[in-house]
């Protein structure tokens, strides 16, 4: 069987990781950047209104941009019988809602909702949700590629803590609504990073060896 070219997943596992450590940095640059803002209390969404919000915007956008990214290189990446389009296409589709989040901004407290208001209410649910499912679904699919099978307790552990958090942020109102989303994000991030950084890599040569010893 002819191998696929290793070249363009290794080059978006890249450039997922540049997305994924923009993001992280500015994201936590924010925080000092912004001492009229409650961290513990406040959301990010809230972070891109002015002053500043045009690097968390950017930020935003090149987080979307590594969901893409990563959606389609772990898709080049898997041998084809690991391959499925369901985590392509919720991180493609958790990366558009990511950039629709970051252009319609969130109300400030104590306005009237408005239909941007709701947008991105509506767009930031569904990056949140996208994303969490696409992790999960991408993390399943490791165990039908020989070359990274040895990854997939990790992967899926981190997933599953992932949106299972979510879940809890969403539904546990008492928590300080800052701290658990960024809680939440972080735990994504972890996930998205160390999942780029792997894809930029690839397969080590002992997973690839990986066939011949099973069959041994």
């Amino acid at each position: 069987m002819k191998k696929t070219d290793s070249t363009v997943p290794r080059f978006l596992g890249a450039a997922a990781l540049a997305g994924v450590l923009l993001f992280a940095a500015i994201g936590i640059a924010a925080q000092f950047l912004r001492p009229d803002l409650d961290w513990l209390q406040t959301p990010l969404s809230f972070y891109l209104l002015d002053p500043h919000g045009l690097w968390v915007r950017a930020g935003y956008f090149a987080l979307a941009l590594a969901l893409i990214a990563l959606g389609g290189g772990w898709y080049l990446e898997l041998s084809p019988q690991a391959r499925s389009a369901a985590p392509l296409l919720l991180f493609v589709c958790a990366g558009l809602a990511l950039a629709v989040t970051a252009v319609a901004e969130t109300g400030c407290r104590g306005q009237p909702v408005t239909l941007e208001t709701l947008v991105h209410g509506l767009a930031a649910q569904t990056a949140f949700l996208c994303v969490t499912t696409a992790m999960l679904l991408q993390a399943w699919r490791l165990r039908a590629d020989p070359r990274w099978r040895q990854r997939f307790a990790i992967a899926f552990a981190v997933a599953v803590a992932a949106f299972v958090g979510l879940w809890v942020h969403a539904l546990w109102r008492e928590a300080p609504r800052g701290l658990s989303q960024k809680l939440e994000i972080g735990l994504i991030l972890l996930w998205l990073g160390s999942a780029a950084n792997r894809l930029r890599k690839g397969a080590s040569r002992a997973a690839q060896g990986a066939p011949a010893l099973s069959q041994a």
